[in-house]
């Protein structure tokens, strides 16, 4: 009975023909007028073990139901997709609202089992990724930094601004109203990057600015570092705007854009157009302000010894008046 509903009904591929380099395949199957209607597949003969023919209705129930259009499987179990399409909420955020809310009100038979799947595995993927390439890169970057001025303090001050320009990109990101992404990642860390390279520049300014007025023994008190850093600082204004101007030039027509690929590469852009802006004031008002923290310390010392090699002196030069006296 099931071979003629398989090939007589359903039809079977009984063989091949080869047309020059062309392959089709011979399918077998009754006319289209003995099975186009539920009479007629009733209708449809089978034999028996003795040899007699009866239609198939005698040993079939032969009716129209709604079923699965493709039965699928995974791991040799059967599976169903439930799509959904998402709007004004991110893919991470609506996953985790549906995995609570199925587990309070969803109770699943014994052998059922639920994967949330699409695009929450890519992202899932993606997070785990970048736990692993943002500390790496964040590393790398102290360890340029170390190599460049050989000090650590130095180097945790660059470090310890990098999250005042991630602000400008947060901002900029919730006035677009972008979700985080793989994307938004790759467009902090770069973020990142060029926000620690204006910050190397910025100290190497106000370090040349500082050692200078030092040889010429003009670093006597905090007005003199004081006078120092707003030297280095505004020897910095030009370069730095110059930098900011270059780079946001270069990505707003980014956002601007439209076609392929201009979603993703607005999000990449979007951080660093927004973090270029506290850059900015991070580099010109932050770093000089935690540089005047950190060398006031210096310049109080050498003021102390100073003012110790000043009380000393008086009684050297009178030691040696009376010895001429003698």
């Amino acid at each position: 009975m099931q071979d003629v509903i398989q090939s007589a009904i359903g039809g079977m591929n009984v063989t091949y023909t080869v047309e020059g380099l062309e392959r089709y395949p011979v399918n077998v199957r009754y006319m289209r007028e003995l099975r186009d209607n539920l009479p007629m597949l009733k209708r449809v003969l089978i034999s028996t073990p003795t040899g007699a023919k009866i239609p198939l209705e005698y040993v079939a129930d032969i009716e129209i139901k709604k079923g699965p259009p493709v039965i699928k499987s995974e791991n040799a179990r059967k599976t169903a997709w439930l799509y959904v399409d998402i709007r004004d909420i991110d893919v991470g955020t609506y996953v985790k609202l549906a995995k609570q809310a199925v587990e309070e009100k969803v109770d699943f038979p014994e052998g059922y089992s639920i994967v949330w799947s699409g695009q929450y595995e890519y992202m899932e993927r993606a997070q785990k990724r970048l736990q692993i390439v943002v500390p790496i890169t964040l590393v790398i970057i102290f360890l340029l930094l170390y190599f460049n001025f050989k000090n650590i303090t130095e180097s945790l001050i660059v470090m310890l601004s990098l999250p005042f320009s991630l602000v400008g990109g947060i901002w900029f990101m919730y006035f677009l109203n972008y979700n985080f992404s793989v994307a938004v990642g790759v467009g902090f860390i770069a973020l990142a990057g060029v926000a620690a390279e204006t910050g190397v520049v910025m100290l190497i300014y106000l370090d040349h600015a500082y050692k200078d007025r030092l040889l010429k023994g003009k670093m006597r008190n905090l007005g003199d570092l004081y006078e120092a850093i707003i030297e280095g600082a505004v020897e910095r204004v030009r370069p730095k705007m110059m930098t900011v101007t270059a780079i946001m030039a270069g990505l707003l027509p980014i956002l601007w854009g439209s076609g392929t690929g201009s979603q993703v590469m607005k999000r990449i852009a979007a951080p660093m157009v927004g973090g270029m802006v506290t850059s900015t004031i991070l580099t010109l008002i932050v770093i000089p302000a935690i540089y005047y923290l950190w060398k006031s310390h210096e310049v109080k010392r050498l003021q102390a010894q100073l003012a110790a090699g000043d009380s000393q002196a008086p009684s050297e030069a009178g030691s040696d008046d009376e010895g001429d006296k003698a």
